[in-house]
């Protein structure tokens, strides 16, 4: 029998708050781009992130990874650094790079790909609200 290939997917949810502002652009670009989303004061979201896995099924064990060191690392990589947040403030990342959705995408996945074992990282979906999701595969 071939090997067989599957996908683990854990979901979590985080709270944190942020303000989508950039310093290369003006008070008034910043305002005109991001419109609400640029309150100084910032304002927060029940972010929920999808964490995909993808390898060989052990013959072994029947797993592609044990599920308790997944969220072990979702943990470590996710809930320690962002959870109760200000992002901007709070997560150094973010002191030089707008805290989109996006950028938090790239964030968690480089975060999660030092804890993984190499190559088993496939993705990392990102829901901002129920409308908003981004998804980010390392490209």
């Amino acid at each position: 029998m071939s090997e067989r290939i599957g996908f683990i997917t854990r979901v979590q949810s985080f709270s944190a708050c942020h303000r989508l502002h950039s310093k290369s652009l003006s008070d008034e670009e910043n305002k005109r781009i991001f419109g609400k989303c640029n309150n100084p004061n910032g304002h927060g979201h029940n972010y929920t992130v999808e964490v995909t896995v993808r390898g060989k099924i052990d013959r072994n064990t029947g797993m592609v990874m044990n599920l308790t060191d997944l969220k072990e690392y979702i943990e470590e990589a996710i809930m320690k650094p962002l959870d109760h947040k200000n992002l901007d403030l709070d997560v150094p990342y973010f002191a030089d790079v707008v805290s989109t959705t996006e950028n938090l995408s790239v964030f968690i996945w480089d975060s999660m790909v030092k804890l993984l074992p190499p190559g088993s990282l496939y993705e990392i979906k990102i829901y901002e609200t129920d409308k908003n999701i981004v998804v980010y595969r390392g490209e």
